[in-house]
């Protein structure tokens, strides 16, 4: 027979009742913003190679797992050639990103405030906010790894094992999206193990969970496999773009803490992980945190791998916030002129709140975060286009476009068919397994930077243009010289391979 104490002592701790409206207030604000603004500009560098991936589709890619190109296609085949409505998935990410952090706050014990301040600080984080604004793997990797804490965090509270399961299917879509995730549960793991909570490891369904994630992951891996492990290449060449390795890896972290927002993501990121290293349930996910960012850092990772677990900062800040357990002399930031204060620039920086023809008509002027990445795609196109035309008819069927950058190959295959230009190709990154020029080409239009490949393999290789978008602010592709090589050494299938670069 169970007695009364029994039962006190296995129940659950109970929660706060989720405060629906303040949160889905906080998360409607939110999608408003991003649907108003999304429309504007252009197509995202990587936006443009997701759809480029999407139309070659497969289990995997030198520089990704398969889900950004399969959401991409889907969403281009549902309303082709819409911007706005390829970057709904990306909206819909930013969303659930603040219920999940408001619904953190609450199984840490957050009531009605907490969870608001908790919502408001991924609403108005730059990292968050800028990311809703175009589909990329930074948008819905950290979305991710913020549901994984969340169920985590519901296990601490309740002990519940199912939740273990879906913690393998979460962990297993992220797999298929990014493949930074393991090295989070590897981390987190092993801290777990020494600083507890033990048991969590001794869950069958933990290990079960893990099986789903591995399953899930399948047919990615064997893609990598089968073409050599490109996917290692790649975080090589990542961790090679900044050549001074002390100053990326230093730089790092404050770039992160910086676009977690102005002030308030910033200062509850700091106190969140502080609390989170006092705190005796969760401070195995706090060292998680700093071995992490120590772990990416030295590797020469992106300032955004581990933008996943600042919601969980954000979280366990508002809690203490609302506890009053914050010293007085910074209570300050977790106020509402402070968090608009955050919102009011993290729009302008990260969104494309300025028309383009204030921007066209001041050059001057600071350009927001990605509008050189975004702008300009279309005229890049025309350039091309036009040299590529001035070739005698000939000469233009057994003519190549190959470009320095994916990017760049990327925009003619989105825009090139309607200008009359035939598929592109390009040796960086992962656009090298997309496609490869045929044998019966002889003659190479080059968009990019002198190649050494071209003056090696090609008899005669001269300047035939220059990319202008004819824009007066400043653009990605502006400039780009472009060459005519001709008489290649060897069919171009043979000399493919020379062309493959990863770095950018």
């Amino acid at each position: 027979m169970t007695t009364t104490t029994e039962v006190t002592r296995t129940a659950a701790p109970s929660a706060h009742p989720f405060a629906k409206g303040p949160v889905f207030a906080v998360a409607g604000a939110v999608a408003a913003v991003l649907l108003l603004l999304n429309g504007r500009y252009g197509y995202m560098g990587d936006e443009l190679y997701f759809l480029a991936a999407g139309r070659h589709l497969d289990w995997g890619y030198a520089d990704q797992p398969p889900v950004l190109p399969l959401l991409a296609q889907l969403m281009d085949s549902l309303v082709p050639g819409s911007v706005w409505a390829l970057r709904l998935p990306a909206v819909l990410a930013v969303v659930a990103a603040v219920v999940l952090t408001a619904a953190t706050a609450r199984e840490l014990g957050g009531g009605r405030r907490a969870q608001l301040l908790a919502a408001g600080a991924t609403g108005g984080s730059m990292q968050f906010l800028g990311s809703g604004h175009y589909l990329a793997t930074s948008t819905l990797d950290p979305v991710l790894w913020t549901a994984v804490l969340w169920l985590l965090t519901r296990w601490l509270r309740t002990r519940s094992d199912g939740l273990l399961l879906w913690l393998g299917v979460v962990t297993g879509l992220a797999l298929n999206v990014k493949f930074l995730i393991p090295a989070f549960w590897v981390v987190a793991l092993l801290f777990a193990a020494w600083l507890g909570p033990r048991e969590l490891l001794t869950r069958p369904k933990l290990w079960l969970g893990a099986g789903i994630a591995v399953l899930a992951a399948v047919p990615t891996l064997l893609w990598q496999a089968a073409n050599g492990w490109p996917q290692l290449a790649m975080g090589e060449a990542i961790g090679d773009e900044n050549p001074d390795k002390l100053v990326a890896a230093l730089s790092m972290p404050v770039v992160g803490l910086v676009t977690a927002g102005f002030v308030t993501g910033t200062v509850l990121v700091l106190y969140g992980l502080w609390q989170l290293l006092h705190s005796p349930s969760l401070r195995f996910l706090g060292w998680t945190m700093l071995a992490l960012t120590v772990l990416f850092a030295v590797a020469g990772g992106r300032f955004y791998y581990v933008a996943g677990l600042y919601p969980l900062c954000w979280a366990i800040a508002a809690v203490r916030l609302e506890a009053g357990q914050a010293r007085r002399w910074w209570r300050w930031v977790a106020t509402w002129p402070v968090y608009a204060l955050s919102a009011l620039i993290a729009v302008p920086l990260t969104l494309p709140a300025v028309p383009t023809s204030v921007l066209d008509a001041n050059p001057e002027l600071p350009q927001p975060l990605l509008a050189s990445a975004e702008r300009g795609w279309p005229e890049f196109a025309d350039s091309v286009a036009a040299v590529y035309r001035s070739l005698p008819p000939e000469q233009r069927e057994r003519t190549a476009i190959v470009t320095q950058v994916y990017w760049q190959a990327s925009a003619l295959d989105h825009f090139g068919p309607e200008r009359g230009l035939p598929e592109p190709y390009s040796g960086n990154r992962g656009y090298w397994t997309l496609a490869t020029p045929p044998a019966s080409t002889d003659t190479v239009l080059y968009v990019g930077e002198d190649s050494p490949v071209l003056r090696a393999r090609f008899a005669q290789v001269s300047r035939a243009g220059v990319v202008d978008t004819g824009r007066p602010a400043p653009m990605f592709t502006q400039g780009a010289p472009i060459w005519l090589a001709t008489g290649p050494s060897a069919p171009l299938p043979e000399l493919w391979p020379e062309f493959r670069d990863l770095k950018l």
